[in-house]
C-alpha cells in the first residue's frame, strides 16, 4: 500500500511539471517568433517582410498613396 501511493505522488508531480515546462516552451517559442504583435498581426510590430507599420507608412507615402498631413498624423500615431 503505501509505496504505491508514494510512486502515484511522485508520477502525479512529475507529469504536472511536464506538463508546465511544456507551456513554457510554447510561450517561450511564440516571445521567439516575434512575440503577439507578429502571431496576432499587431500593427506596431513586424509584419511578416519584416517591415514595421512606420517603414510601411514611409512606403505608402514615397508612393503617394497618402499626403504629408496624413504621414506626420499617423506618424505621430504609431511613435507614441
Amino acid at each position: 500500500g503505501g509505496a504505491a501511493g508514494i510512486g502515484e505522488i511522485f508520477n502525479l508531480i512529475f507529469m504536472l511539471a511536464l506538463i508546465i515546462g511544456l507551456i513554457l516552451f510554447v510561450v517561450w517559442l511564440v516571445r521567439q517568433a516575434g512575440g503577439a504583435n507578429r502571431i496576432l498581426g499587431g500593427i506596431a510590430g513586424p509584419a511578416a517582410g519584416g517591415e514595421t507599420a512606420l517603414d510601411i507608412l514611409k512606403t505608402r507615402y514615397a508612393r503617394g498613396e497618402i499626403d504629408l498631413a496624413e504621414y506626420e498624423e499617423k506618424k505621430r500615431e504609431l511613435t507614441r
